[in-house]
């Protein structure tokens, strides 16, 4: 299929997203002095805006190329908690099952930035006991529910306490049973057992760190094809995408490197949620039939696109193939 046929199919697919919902809040402002208090430059600030971020930007990037998308995660009982849920509901994005968790505030991240420069981030979030989905009556038929509706499921982690070991695997098995295919963009340091996700999208660090390979300093970096058969053998994932940064990214299956896919990148900007926009491109594609390797080929494309933008952002499909016809040359 070419890419404006699987493309086209986006609209007809439903996408269920699991994780950690952040809010993402940019202060934007100008710097003309420092402060005569501290070495630190006075912002005056001249807008603020919110995005989605975590998970939540995985569900609005899919919702930019055109898939129907719905969230299951935790927010606050709090004016960021009702910010987020605005802004996922104007891009059409199902919200009704995430929960109300009560005593921890939604997770907030400020950004200060001045002519593009990032100059610090405030990280608003409390210690969270995880809300039991898998456990609880209501977590549960609300999880079986939205699942047997979606197309295909995306677990991300970013290790604030929704993603449990008893979520993960009533999720594998859920979508098992309907025979939906189950992405996880894992956090390492969360020490799961991914056994049974139909797809990983782990970058190179977290890839190391499943391998087993992190810290090994001195010497030649381990090989690709070790990292993918030591990731194979730990959790047999049906489909490995490892996320290269400048070296683009590798395909990896049954515990060998099919594929290396160069980097597609416009000046690299900000790689904040660039692996949000390749779960969300790679799991679409997947779930619109496309092969692991022309799936993988448009994440590489969504993801050269995303990183030439500042903070989280999105890519649409009109722009995944402009950026192809530029990179395939006249």
């Amino acid at each position: 299929m070419t890419p404006s046929d699987i493309l086209s199919r986006f609209s007809g697919l439903r996408i269920l997203v699991i994780g950690d919902l952040m809010l993402d809040h940019y202060v934007w402002g100008e710097v003309s002095r420092i402060s005569p208090e501290a070495p630190v430059p006075i912002v005056h600030v001249v807008r603020e805006s919110d995005t989605a971020g975590g998970a939540a930007n995985v569900a609005l990037n899919l919702a930019a190329l055109g898939v129907r998308a719905e969230v299951i995660g935790c927010l606050g009982d709090d004016a960021a908690g009702a910010r987020l849920r605005g802004l996922l509901d104007a891009r059409g994005i199902a919200t009704a099952r995430c929960a109300v968790c009560p005593g921890a505030p939604t997770i907030v991240k400020t950004r200060v930035v001045a002519r593009t420069q990032q100059l610090c981030r405030i990280d608003h979030e409390a210690t969270r006991s995880a809300y039991d989905f898998a456990g609880s009556a209501g977590g549960e038929a609300a999880l079986s529910a939205a699942v047997a509706e979606a197309d295909a499921i995306i677990v991300s982690d970013y290790a604030k306490g929704v993603v449990t070991q008893a979520l993960l695997d009533r999720v594998i098995a859920l979508g098992k049973t309907h025979g939906h295919l189950v992405a996880v963009d894992p956090k390492p340091a969360r020490r799961l057992n991914l056994t049974g996700a139909g797809v990983m999208t782990p970058n190179r660090a977290e890839a190391l760190e499943l391998a087993g390979l992190a810290g090994d300093g001195g010497g030649e970096p381990p090989a690709l094809e070790e990292i993918a058969r030591r990731i194979h053998a730990a959790y047999a994932p049906a489909l490995l995408v490892i996320t290269l940064g400048a070296d683009g990214m590798a395909l990896c299956r049954e515990g060998r490197v099919e594929h290396r896919m160069p980097t597609h990148a416009r000046e690299v900007f900000d790689v904040s949620g660039a692996g949000d926009t390749v779960i969300a491109m790679l799991t679409a594609a997947l779930a619109a039939k496309a092969s692991p390797v022309d799936a993988a080929h448009l994440a590489n494309l969504a993801a050269g696109i995303v990183v030439s933008k500042f903070g989280t952002a999105t890519v649409t499909p009109a722009e995944v193939l402009e950026f192809a016809k530029e990179c395939s040359g006249p």
